[in-house]
């Protein structure tokens, strides 16, 4: 099996990468990084982020897993005093493979039908250097509200832990093939009117959104930040491609909710009530 390596770039993930590149070659695998079969990712949720986006075209070849080398993150499986036993399963044991959606992102311009095309597996942010976002918000080619406010959110369900939940998201399930849209901070009135919730649109809706005014846009894909000009739509949907975790063992996805934000208040709330 060919196999890659991607680390956070900190001396303590430089090392772990460099141990387990050297034990699986003994094993004899083969380190391929322009066509791994298998990505680990070293570091954090940011990593895998980079590591996803690195790999993005080859998501029907390619799986990754997580070793995380700082605080527990929803994309890391597997922590440092276990680097022996991973390496052992990775060269010795037929991986499962979990699949997650993602969002595809589609910006058009108002030049010349031009167009590009994003894969998010967190999600995409739309704000404005210059006050006010004022999006017509279209749902299935239909309009559905005119949005004024600092931003939208819209965020896959593996993402929906992460910005969309501080905005009040509500958390969705990765066996779910939908995206959520999450306002920033929405200007209600009597001439703009939201409808204030997060809205969850299954794989078959699409969802438009048309600048009403012609400002410069802040777009971010995951952790990748852009400023465009001359926008005519952006269009997000649930993406035809699936991004493919190695599983070794099972690691439930309320298990990680639980474990990243109550899980700790749990158990303080125990040791009062065992005072």
């Amino acid at each position: 099996m060919k196999f890659a390596i991607v680390s956070k770039g900190d001396d303590h993930s430089n090392k772990i990468k460099a141990t387990m590149k050297q034990y699986l070659v003994d094993f004899d695998l083969i380190y391929d990084k322009k066509e791994p079969e298998l990505v680990i990712s070293v570091g954090g949720d940011g990593t895998l982020l980079e590591a996803f986006h690195r790999y993005v075209h080859r998501l029907k070849e390619t799986a990754f897993i997580g070793v995380h080398t700082g605080h527990l993150g929803f994309y890391a499986d597997w922590i440092p005093k276990e680097l022996e036993k991973l390496v052992i399963e990775i060269a010795k044991t037929p991986f499962q493979v979990v699949e997650y959606p993602l969002l595809e992102v589609i910006i058009r311009s108002h030049s010349g039908g031009e167009e590009d095309r994003f894969l998010a597996l967190n999600e995409t942010m739309i704000k404005t250097p210059e006050g006010s976002v004022v999006f017509d918000v279209q749902i299935r080619g239909e309009h559905f509200e005119t949005f004024r406010g600092d931003g939208l959110c819209i965020s896959t369900p593996s993402g929906s832990t992460a910005y969309n939940k501080a905005l009040g998201g509500a958390i969705l399930h990765p066996s779910l093939e939908a995206i959520q849209l999450t306002e920033l901070a929405s200007i209600n009135n009597r001439v703009f009117r939201t409808i204030g919730s997060p809205l969850i649109l299954p794989k078959h809706h699409t969802c438009l959104l048309k600048p009403m005014v012609d400002r410069s846009l802040f777009i971010a894909i995951d952790h990748f930040t852009n400023t465009y000009t001359n926008v005519k739509s952006i269009q997000c949907r649930v993406a035809k491609e699936k991004i493919r975790f190695a599983r070794f063992r099972p690691f439930p996805f309320w298990n990680r909710v639980r474990d990243a934000f109550v899980a700790e208040g749990d158990a303080h709330l125990l040791d009062e009530r065992s005072l």
